[in-house]
Formats: structure tokens, C-alpha cells, sequence
């Protein structure tokens, strides 16, 4: 019998929503960990790997202040724990309703970082973890992506990004990091073939699950969470960290600059237990919808 539940469930106090699919009962759980931070991505997963219902109960996770899960953050107290409180309150209410010692959890750019770091803290609860666009160093990311975006520069541009600081943490941290993530993308180094976002933002527009407020919502609870959360973010750093009790796998687009697969490449090297590394050529930072097929052939392999 086919799942659909659309629904907000409360975690840790929040209420945040999330959609549970799968074309039958008692297929095993697959929990998503969208990007960003607040960069909610439910309409985009079910147009590109909704095949991965036939296999797997789906779950999609918009995670607190974030899309349909949006609240004004306020004076509350928001950092990278929380989210990771709140992963594990709905991996342990996901495998008590539907039975399941363990699930399979992807992570993509920021959810790498919540997915990566829960797999080391609770690999008991996790059947396998895939990275996609693995952060792992997020300075070292950052210096890259700046040095992609000033090469490809125009003299304005370049102008531009010669004031800017890729650190992060000057007074205009904020303009600098949108203006230099925007030069990555209008050079090809983020989405894959493009020079822009459209095909990302259009399933949005289109999705019965997403009303013109979510819309609205969910800009601001994309800005809003960059802002509470980048300077922690930038802090993130995983190299030295070589163990895992769960498989790991990692699934890197080829040309990504905008989270350096280089870096990830390196990283996953140095890893000593189970793991695996799958390039997509044909990829920037969204492997798992620029190649969507072979994603889904991957994903179902790890069943076998």
C-alpha cells in the first residue's frame, strides 16, 4: 500500500515538517538532510528521485526554520547541536514507528555536515551514510571557491572580489559570501552546465506541496539561517576525523567548486574504515539531481 505522509510533527519543541513516501509498507527508511543552511529542497527531491520510492520510505526532513518548518529564530538560541538534536529526535520517532533498527541517511553541502557528524555519534542508527557535496574543511572550501570565482571574473567582478574577505568574517561577511557564491554560479562551478539556479527553483513554483507564502517563507528562512548560522559553519572541519562505525559514501560531482569535491576526495583518503567513492562527471554541487538516474542506480545497490 502506497505512503504519502505530508505532515508537521514537533521536535525538540518545533514544529517542522516532513514528507514520508514510498510506493509500498516496509521498504527501508531513507532519511534526506537537505542543504543550505534553511535551503529547503522538498519539491526538487521528489521531481528527481522520487524512483528511490520504490524502494526505499523516503523521508524528507525540512529542517527547523527552513521552507514549510519557517520560524522567526528570534532570540532562541539556534546552532549546529540543535540541528543535530533535532536529526536525532526524528531518526529515533522514525525508526520506533516503522520498526527499523537503522536507515539510510544522505546528506547534501550542509546536511553533510549534520549527516557526517551524526553517523560518527550514532553509527548504531545508521545503515549507511552518502555525502553529497561532502563538506570537509569549510575554510579551505571557501578559499577555493574564491579563487575559481576570481578567475573567471570580469573586470568589475574581479574588481569587486579583491575587496572582498573569504573568510567570512569581516563586518560585510554576508555580502561578500552571497556576491562571491553568485560569481560561482554564474561561472558553472556550482550547478552543473548552468549559470544559474532556475532549474533548481522552478519545482518549487510548480509543487502542490508549496504555496505562495512557503515560497516566501522559505527565502526568508534561507537568509535567516545563513546569518544565525555561517560563522559556526565556517568552523566546520572533519579532516583527522578517519573513523566511522557505518559505511560512508561519498557521491562527488567532478567540476564542484562551490564545496570543493577535490577536498572531499582528499579527505575520504585518509578515512580507515568501510567506505566508498563514486565520481559523476557530469556534476557540479547537485549530483544527486544533475545525474539523478545514476544516483538512484547507486542508492539501490546499497540494498543489494
Amino acid at each position: 500500500m502506497p505512503i504519502n505522509h505530508q505532515t508537521t510533527i514537533t521536535l525538540n519543541g518545533v514544529p517542522q515538517y516532513v514528507s514520508i513516501r514510498a510506493e509500498r509498507d516496509h521498504l527501508p527508511l531513507l532519511l534526506y538532510l537537505h542543504g543550505g543552511p534553511g535551503d529547503a529542497a522538498l519539491p526538487i527531491v521528489l521531481k528527481y528521485n522520487s524512483e528511490l520510492e520504490k524502494h526505499f520510505t523516503v523521508v524528507v526532513w525540512e529542517q527547523r526554520g527552513a521552507g514549510k518548518s519557517y520560524y522567526d529564530f528570534g532570540d532562541s538560541t539556534v546552532t549546529i547541536a540543535t540541528f543535530l538534536e533535532d536529526l536525532h529526535a526524528l531518526v529515533t520517532l522514525l525508526t520506533e514507528r516503522y520498526r527499523q533498527e537503522k536507515l539510510y541517511l544522505v546528506g547534501h553541502s550542509w546536511g553533510s555536515v549534520l549527516g557526517l557528524t551524526y553517523t560518527e555519534k550514532h553509527p548504531e542508527k545508521v545503515r549507511a551514510y552518502v555525502g553529497c557535496g561532502q563538506v570537509v574543511n569549510m575554510k579551505k572550501a571557501s578559499r577555493t571557491g574564491y579563487e575559481f570565482a576570481a578567475a573567471h571574473a570580469g573586470k568589475k567582478a574581479l574588481a569587486r572580489l579583491k575587496k572582498a574577505d573569504c573568510t567570512y568574517t569581516g563586518e560585510n561577511w554576508l555580502d561578500d559570501l552571497l556576491f562571491v557564491t553568485k560569481q560561482i554560479v554564474k561561472h558553472g562551478g556550482s550547478l552543473y552546465g548552468r549559470t544559474n539556479y532556475n532549474p533548481l527553483v522552478t519545482p518549487f513554483l510548480f509543487s502542490r506541496y508549496y504555496s505562495i507564502p512557503d515560497l516566501i517563507r522559505r527565502q526568508k528562512g534561507s537568509l535567516q539561517a545563513i546569518k544565525r548560522l555561517w560563522p559556526e559553519l565556517m568552523e566546520v572541519n572533519f579532516e583527522g576525523r578517519t573513523e566511522y562505525g557505518a559505511p560512508v559514501i561519498f557521491v562527488e560531482g567532478r567540476h564542484d567548486v562551490h564545496v570543493s569535491s577535490a577536498l572531499a576526495k582528499e579527505y575520504y583518503d585518509t578515512i580507515q574504515t568501510e567506505k566508498q567513492f563514486h565520481w559523476f562527471e557530469h556534476s557540479c554541487h547537485f549530483p544527486q539531481w544533475s545525474e539523478h538516474e545514476k544516483f538512484h542506480t547507486l542508492m539501490v545497490d546499497l540494498l543489494h
